[in-house]
């Protein structure tokens, strides 16, 4: 530094000076070492700035500025260490954190003591500057600049590692590692190789060899990370490995004497020198002296002191004789697992027992015995018979696996090497834990890691693994799973195994291509009823409705069907309707920009929800898929302009709402609207048969409340035609039992019977019960509605209509069906054969008067008149109850479950005792055993039924026979209705009873 040797000078020193101070602080900021310590000196440097900048305005001597050249000189040092620091090797300057450290402190106080050779008194400094300055100086001089924690621990671990001799490549590993991660290096194994090549370029660029501790100090460094896998190639430590193994020769050295404890008379570990200069196992030694012992346990000699003194020398001579020892016998081990069978597996399990323990004794061991290729020899032993064989092997493989790449990068060079390990997760449990472990440490590695999840049956005995009761098991299963999740094919596996944690993050995260890959595998999959529920528990529902609303055309088409495939679980329909999604979806199928594959699976779709509400949870309210009438009108309507695919769909849809809680409403709004009338009408016309099939059963659905007049006034003979074509010429049984179905369900009316009359109805429908009867019977609703249908041609009021039924032999098969059919088919009989019997009085034939006089002895024996009606009956022409043996069966029907089939078939009994067919009627009544079923009948709480019974009771007790036989057996029911009755049964009743004498005919009580 020149000598400032005028005063005009000292202003231009100080301003440069004052630049410096600022470059410095600024600098300092971008270090990557020693953050702290450098943040702390710009933050001073700061500080003073504002001084010097004071100071450059006033005049100072040359004797005074001393100082100055002083802050000059320093915070060049410092501008100097920065560049040093930013600059050189970071792993050198991490070594050299501490003299950094320490060149920081140096700085720092050299600035304070020339801040304190300010001469303030002379150039008339404020107090408070001066105060605040010598605050900074006290500051300064006093402030210690410490290592890094981070980089303190460092430098402690390599200290250790150079004392301890830590020859395993596992500490080197890990050390460097740390470093790196405290420097912010890559771990990659390049990176780190990169590192530490450049690390000892710098070293000897330094040309530190000048100071011999220090060389020394680095020299051991180097050596100590030479022994990680990242700063030597596996090849280059092999082939030193070798070449010094083959030196060393076949035979194993026995130890030298001077190797024993005195004491132990084993081969020593740690071996320490007493006071007496003999050497003694440290453990062995300690004990003696803790037990007591003050003199040399093997010359008795007292000793001086205690000390115990570490012999490093022979320690180091002992352990080259082990590792010998070691590398021998590892090479004449090997041949002996070659090749294993029966006869040898006791030594096979010897040996890898005792790879086992030199395994587990050091890491330079694990080392020695990839370099001998032990790797290739292993893997071969997994696929052996032993069970024992194999698990020790497993052990033994993921010993040599754990923290160790080229152990990895050995295992992938063998050809098949994971297909034996994977075989062996599928076996027992305990063998089936050390494979996943092993499979888990494999996956580290890249190669294995692809080579994992292509192996066959690998992700499937993962997953399973994964639902074990054994909590490590599970546990390590569900870590590899993780690793393997990497691949898109990988998650595609683990779906199909049921595993679905991993395509459900792809779906709500991944790229739209991932995307894509992910929601058409859950369209295209066979999903269980399980995996369904579990998929949206999950969170599957609002990825997919994201997808639909916001995707490319194709990802929406794809994701459409895979919530129809989700949505066939009815529970999942039920929380999309909870969750408000009808009306996106509606929506959606209304936009006109929706394919028409969208639009089919957006139908899909809505079929699942409302098919969902048709069973409902009775510990829940009841879900409507709709909030408001105006969204049914909106539907329907758009069934009439859309494809056949979607009007199948929602005409199915429709379907189910009529059968869910809220059917009632559905249906009304269908009914009194004449245009959705109107359109189902002509759905039912469709020339696509499933359209036909699906409108023909939502048409019988609406008519079977019997509020169909909106219906019945948009039906046409065109509309009675069509039913009846699609009767006689079905495609599809369901469609042909829909519209029979409807048939069944209109109101009975004259005009309704002779439109079926004109369009052939009668033939069609009497042919298809024949044929069912004789072939189908288990078709139990096609017969149920077939024999509903008959009784349009069977109302009274049309006794042509009537004929022809019992001309088309209708009358038998409704016979038979009183005994064979289910409840509804023998009350729609009953109620047939009823409405034929009101008019069989009137088609009765007189019977023929036999002639008198001389021509009396030539008239033909007079016939016997039917008991009832008392004249000649058929069942063709009277379409007589008697005369087609019905009058058994439906008497059989009168203790029916059913109430309803009890009230028709005592409606078709009672038509025998009309008017003046009373008496001739009760005494076939009463030889058919029906008196006493019809008595019983009251006990039912049907007051409907309860009235028939009564008023039937009432005129048949006008029979005096009768009513002697029969009214003690009605006199308690009659009794039970005059208290519990309704008002018009107690009147019934009591009136009943009044015929019995048991109340006075006159009472007028009830």
């Amino acid at each position: 530094m020149d000598v400032i040797t005028s005063a005009s000078v000292a202003p231009e020193f100080i301003a440069q000076t004052v630049e410096l101070f600022i470059e410095v602080a600024v600098e300092a900021k971008d270090v990557f070492v020693e953050k702290e310590s450098f943040s702390e000196l710009a933050s001073y440097m700061v500080r003073i700035v504002p001084l010097l900048k004071e100071l450059n305005k006033r005049e100072t001597c040359n004797a005074e500025n001393s100082f100055v050249e002083i802050l000059n000189q320093q915070v060049k040092a410092a501008k100097q260490l920065i560049m040093e620091c930013s600059q050189r090797n970071r792993v050198f300057l991490l070594i050299n954190s501490r003299s950094i450290n320490k060149r920081i402190g140096e700085i720092t106080r050299e600035i304070s003591r020339a801040l304190s050779l300010i001469p303030f008194s002379q150039l008339g400094v404020s107090a408070s500057m001066k105060e605040d300055l010598g605050q900074l100086c006290d500051i300064m001089q006093s402030v210690e600049f410490k290592t890094a924690i981070a980089d303190e621990m460092i430098l402690e671990k390599i200290e250790s590692g150079i004392q301890e001799r830590n020859l395993d490549s596992s500490y080197a590993n890990n050390l460097l590692v740390s470093i790196a991660k405290v420097l912010g290096i890559s771990t990659e194994r390049s990176s780190l190789k990169k590192e530490f090549e450049s690390f000892k370029n710098e070293i000897e660029n330094a040309q530190l060899r000048k100071d011999q501790a220090e060389a020394i100090q680095m020299d051991q460094i180097i050596a100590l990370l030479e022994r990680a896998d990242a700063t030597c190639s596996p090849e280059e430590k092999e082939k030193k490995y070798l070449t010094k193994r083959t030196s060393l020769g076949s035979q194993p050295l026995e130890p030298l004497q001077s190797f024993y404890c005195p004491i132990t008379r084993e081969v020593m570990v740690d071996p320490v020198e007493t006071a007496s200069g003999h050497t003694f196992e440290r453990t062995a030694i300690e004990k003696w002296l803790a037990d007591g012992g003050t003199s040399c346990p093997l010359t008795g000699i007292p000793l001086d002191n205690l000390i115990l003194r570490p012999n490093k020398t022979l320690r180091q001579s002992i352990e080259e004789w082990k590792d010998r020892n070691t590398m021998i016998t590892l090479a004449s081990m090997k041949q002996k697992l070659s090749k294993p069978s029966a006869e040898n597996e006791e030594e096979v399990i010897f040996c890898l027992k005792e790879l086992q323990k030199l395994c587990e004794e050091r890491a330079a061991h694990r080392e020695w015995i990839l370099m001998e290729n032990y790797i290739p020899t292993l893997v071969e032993l997994l696929a052996g018979k032993s069970r024992e064989i194999r698990t020790r092997t497993l052990v033994l493989l993921c010993i040599l696996a754990k923290d160790s790449d080229d152990a990895k990068d050995r295992i992938a060079k063998v050809s098949g090497a994971i297909e034996p390990i994977v075989r062996s997760l599928g076996r027992r449990i305990s063998e089936g834990k050390l494979a996943v472990e092993l499979l888990l440490e494999l996956s580290q590695n890249d190669t294995l890691k692809s080579c994992i999840g292509m192996v066959q049956g690998c992700i499937l005995l993962l997953v399973t693994m994964s639902n074990s009761d054994d909590t490590q098991a599970a546990t390590r299963a569900h870590e590899l799973l993780d690793q393997l999740s990497f691949s898109d094919q990988n998650v595609i596996q683990m779906a199909k195994a049921n595993y679905f944690t991993h395509l459900l993050l792809r779906l709500s995260s991944g790229s739209d291509e991932v995307k894509m890959c992910m929601v058409t595998t859950l369209a295209e999959m066979e999903l269980t009823e399980h995996n369904k529920s579990s998929l949206f528990e999950k969170g599957a529902l609002d990825s997919l409705l994201h997808l639909v609303s916001q995707g490319n055309p194709r990802m929406k088409e794809t994701a459409a069907k895979a919530l129809r495939n989700l949505s066939s679980l009815p529970k999942n329909s039920i929380q999309m309707i909870q969750n408000g999604s009808v009306n996106s979806l509606v929506n959606l199928l209304y936009n006109h920009t929706s394919s028409q594959c969208l639009q089919d699976e957006l139908a899909a779709i809505i079929m699942h929800l409302a098919m969902s509400t048709m069973s409902p949870n009775f510990n829940e309210p009841p879900v409507s898929l709709f909030k408001c009438d105006e969204d049914i009108d909106s539907l329907f309507s758009f069934i009439g302009c859309t494809r056949p695919l979607v009007q199948e769909s929602l005409l199915d849809s429709f379907y189910a709402m009529c059968h869910s809680p809220l059917a009632i409403t559905v249906k009304t709004k269908l009914r009194q609207n004449p245009e959705h009338v109107q359109s189902l009408v002509l759905l039912c016309e469709n020339e696509n048969q499933k359209v036909r099939a699906n409108a023909v059963k939502l048409f019988c659905c609406l008519t079977e409340d019997g509020d169909d007049k909106e219906i019945i006034d948009q039906m046409g003979l065109q509309s009675i035609e069509t039913l009846i074509k699609i009767i006689k010429s079905p495609i599809d049984e369901k469609e042909m039992t829909s519209a029979m179905g409807v048939i069944s369900n209109l109101t009975q009316s004259p005009q309704l019977t002779e439109s079926l009359l004109e369009a052939e109805g009668l033939p069609v429908i009497t042919s298809c019960l024949r044929d069912k009867m004789q072939n189908s019977l288990q078709k139990k609703q096609l017969i149920e509605n077939i024999v509903g249908s008959l009784c349009h041609f069977t109302i009274p009021t049309n006794q042509i209509s009537q004929k022809k039924v019992a001309e088309a032999g209708v009358i038998p098969l409704l016979v038979q069906l009183l005994e064979l059919g289910t409840s509804l088919t023998k009350r729609k009989a009953s109620i047939s054969l009823g409405q034929l019997s009101k008019n069989s009085y009137e088609l009765t034939h007189p019977i023929p008067r036999p002639l008198g006089g001389i021509f009396k002895c030539f008239s033909p024996q007079s016939e016997s008149g039917c008991p009832v009606h008392q004249g000649i009956c058929s069942v063709e022409t009277s379409f007589c109850l008697v005369e087609a043996d019905a009058v058994s069966p439906l008497v059989t029907l009168l203790g029916d479950s059913d109430l309803t089939v009890c009230e028709a078939s005592l409606d078709a009994l009672l038509t025998l005792i009309e008017a003046e067919r009373l008496p001739y009627g009760s005494k076939v009544l009463a030889e058919a055993n029906a008196i006493h079923p019809i008595i019983k009948l009251l006990n039912h709480l049907s007051p409907s039924l309860q009235e028939k019974v009564l008023h039937a009771l009432e005129r048949i007790f006008r029979l005096l026979d009768f009513k002697q036989k029969y009214g003690n057996l009605a006199q308690m029911p009659l009794v039970e209705l005059t208290q519990r009755g309704n008002s018009t049964t107690k009147s019934l009743a009591a009136r009943i009873l009044g015929q019995l004498n048991v109340l006075h005919d006159q009472s007028s009580y009830f």
